[in-house]
Protein backbone atom coordinates (compact mmCIF):
# COMPACT_ATOMS: atom_id res chain seq x y z
CA UNK A 1 0.00 0.00 0.00
CA UNK A 2 1.34 3.42 -0.92
CA UNK A 3 2.44 5.60 1.96
CA UNK A 4 -0.25 8.26 1.65
CA UNK A 5 -2.92 5.63 1.07
CA UNK A 6 -1.84 4.01 4.33
CA UNK A 7 -1.97 7.43 6.00
CA UNK A 8 -5.54 7.95 4.79
CA UNK A 9 -6.47 4.49 6.07
CA UNK A 10 -5.07 5.36 9.49
CA UNK A 11 -7.10 8.59 9.49
CA UNK A 12 -10.23 6.74 8.38
CA UNK A 13 -9.85 4.13 11.13
CA UNK A 14 -9.19 6.84 13.70
CA UNK A 15 -12.08 9.06 12.60
CA UNK A 16 -14.32 5.99 12.54
CA UNK A 17 -13.56 5.17 16.17
CA UNK A 18 -13.79 8.80 17.24
CA UNK A 19 -17.08 9.32 15.39
CA UNK A 20 -18.53 5.97 16.51
CA UNK A 21 -18.13 6.99 20.14
CA UNK A 22 -19.80 10.36 19.63
CA UNK A 23 -16.56 12.30 19.13
CA UNK A 24 -15.96 12.06 22.87
CA UNK A 25 -12.66 10.15 22.75
CA UNK A 26 -9.27 11.78 22.37
CA UNK A 27 -8.66 11.69 18.62
CA UNK A 28 -4.94 12.39 19.04
CA UNK A 29 -4.49 9.29 21.23
CA UNK A 30 -6.54 7.20 18.79
CA UNK A 31 -4.34 8.31 15.88
CA UNK A 32 -1.13 7.69 17.84
CA UNK A 33 -2.30 4.20 18.76
CA UNK A 34 -3.40 3.39 15.20
CA UNK A 35 -0.10 4.58 13.73
CA UNK A 36 1.79 2.41 16.21
CA UNK A 37 -0.46 -0.65 15.74
CA UNK A 38 -1.15 -0.52 12.00
CA UNK A 39 1.85 1.30 10.56
CA UNK A 40 4.98 0.85 12.67
CA UNK A 41 7.78 2.79 11.04
CA UNK A 42 5.33 4.83 8.94
CA UNK A 43 7.53 7.38 7.19
CA UNK A 44 5.07 10.25 6.66
CA UNK A 45 3.45 10.91 10.04
CA UNK A 46 3.30 14.63 9.25
CA UNK A 47 0.85 13.83 6.42
CA UNK A 48 -1.45 12.03 8.87
CA UNK A 49 -1.28 14.86 11.41
CA UNK A 50 -1.84 17.53 8.76
CA UNK A 51 -4.88 15.66 7.46
CA UNK A 52 -6.28 15.05 10.95
CA UNK A 53 -5.86 18.64 12.11
CA UNK A 54 -7.29 20.00 8.87
CA UNK A 55 -10.37 17.79 9.02
CA UNK A 56 -11.05 18.68 12.65
CA UNK A 57 -10.44 22.38 12.01
CA UNK A 58 -12.97 22.37 9.13
CA UNK A 59 -15.36 19.65 10.31
CA UNK A 60 -18.37 21.95 10.66
CA UNK A 61 -17.95 23.35 7.16
CA UNK A 62 -17.27 19.89 5.74
CA UNK A 63 -20.36 18.43 7.41
CA UNK A 64 -22.47 21.31 6.08
CA UNK A 65 -21.18 20.61 2.57
CA UNK A 66 -22.07 16.91 2.93
CA UNK A 67 -25.56 17.87 4.07
CA UNK A 68 -26.05 20.16 1.07
CA UNK A 69 -24.52 17.77 -1.46
CA UNK A 70 -26.51 14.75 -0.24
CA UNK A 71 -29.80 16.26 0.99
CA UNK A 72 -31.65 12.94 0.92
CA UNK A 73 -29.11 11.51 3.38
CA UNK A 74 -29.07 13.20 6.79
CA UNK A 75 -25.51 13.19 8.14
CA UNK A 76 -26.40 10.86 11.03
CA UNK A 77 -27.85 8.32 8.58
CA UNK A 78 -24.74 8.11 6.41
CA UNK A 79 -22.66 5.05 7.32
CA UNK A 80 -19.77 5.99 9.61
CA UNK A 81 -17.19 4.78 7.07
CA UNK A 82 -18.81 6.74 4.24
CA UNK A 83 -19.22 9.87 6.36
CA UNK A 84 -15.54 9.86 7.27
CA UNK A 85 -14.35 8.95 3.78
CA UNK A 86 -16.31 12.02 2.64
CA UNK A 87 -14.67 14.14 5.32
CA UNK A 88 -11.22 13.06 4.15
CA UNK A 89 -12.09 13.58 0.49
CA UNK A 90 -13.73 16.95 1.04
CA UNK A 91 -10.89 18.23 3.17
CA UNK A 92 -8.37 17.27 0.49
CA UNK A 93 -10.60 18.57 -2.32
CA UNK A 94 -11.34 21.93 -0.72
CA UNK A 95 -8.53 22.78 1.69
CA UNK A 96 -5.36 20.84 0.85
CA UNK A 97 -2.55 22.30 -1.24
CA UNK A 98 -3.32 21.65 -4.93
CA UNK A 99 0.32 20.87 -5.63
CA UNK A 100 0.20 18.17 -2.99
CA UNK A 101 -3.25 16.71 -3.74
CA UNK A 102 -4.88 17.62 -7.07
CA UNK A 103 -8.72 17.51 -7.02
CA UNK A 104 -9.00 14.33 -9.09
CA UNK A 105 -6.55 12.57 -6.77
CA UNK A 106 -8.52 13.67 -3.70
CA UNK A 107 -11.73 12.28 -5.22
CA UNK A 108 -10.12 9.05 -6.39
CA UNK A 109 -8.45 8.38 -3.03
CA UNK A 110 -11.73 8.90 -1.14
CA UNK A 111 -13.52 6.54 -3.54
CA UNK A 112 -10.83 3.88 -3.11
CA UNK A 113 -10.95 4.15 0.66
CA UNK A 114 -14.75 3.79 0.56
CA UNK A 115 -14.50 0.76 -1.73
CA UNK A 116 -11.92 -0.88 0.55
CA UNK A 117 -13.67 -0.26 3.86
CA UNK A 118 -17.30 0.57 3.11
CA UNK A 119 -20.30 -1.25 1.73
CA UNK A 120 -20.98 -2.35 -1.85
CA UNK A 121 -22.36 1.07 -2.86
CA UNK A 122 -19.95 3.23 -0.86
CA UNK A 123 -17.68 4.05 -3.78
CA UNK A 124 -20.59 5.20 -5.92
CA UNK A 125 -22.01 7.30 -3.09
CA UNK A 126 -18.67 8.98 -2.38
CA UNK A 127 -18.12 9.57 -6.09
CA UNK A 128 -21.56 11.17 -6.41
CA UNK A 129 -21.13 13.53 -3.48
CA UNK A 130 -17.55 14.54 -4.26
CA UNK A 131 -18.36 14.87 -7.96
CA UNK A 132 -21.23 17.22 -7.13
CA UNK A 133 -19.01 19.37 -4.90
CA UNK A 134 -16.18 19.38 -7.46
CA UNK A 135 -18.51 20.54 -10.25
CA UNK A 136 -19.93 23.26 -8.03
CA UNK A 137 -16.46 24.45 -7.03
CA UNK A 138 -15.31 24.44 -10.64
CA UNK A 139 -18.41 26.34 -11.75
CA UNK A 140 -17.98 28.96 -9.07
CA UNK A 141 -14.19 29.05 -9.47
CA UNK A 142 -13.97 29.55 -5.73
CA UNK A 143 -11.85 27.16 -3.71
CA UNK A 144 -11.43 28.26 -0.08
CA UNK A 145 -7.94 28.51 1.36
CA UNK A 146 -6.21 26.70 -1.52
CA UNK A 147 -3.15 27.43 -3.55
CA UNK A 148 -3.63 27.19 -7.29
CA UNK A 149 -1.52 24.50 -8.87
CA UNK A 150 -0.83 22.95 -12.24
CA UNK A 151 -3.85 20.61 -12.02
CA UNK A 152 -6.26 23.55 -11.66
CA UNK A 153 -4.76 25.34 -14.66
CA UNK A 154 -5.07 22.19 -16.76
CA UNK A 155 -8.68 21.74 -15.64
CA UNK A 156 -9.49 25.38 -16.44
CA UNK A 157 -7.88 25.07 -19.88
CA UNK A 158 -9.79 21.86 -20.57
CA UNK A 159 -13.11 23.43 -19.52
CA UNK A 160 -12.42 26.53 -21.63
CA UNK A 161 -11.47 24.41 -24.67
CA UNK A 162 -14.57 22.23 -24.31
CA UNK A 163 -16.88 25.25 -24.08
CA UNK A 164 -15.56 26.77 -27.35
Amino acid sequence: MATRQLGRSIILQSLYEWDFFGQQSDLIKIIERNMTDFAPGFNEPEFVWKLAHGIIEHIKEIDEIITKAAPEWPLAQIAVIDRNALRIGLYELLYADLNEVPPKVAINEAIEIAKNYGGPNSGKFINGVLGTVYKQVENERVVPERKEGKEDKKTEEKVENESE
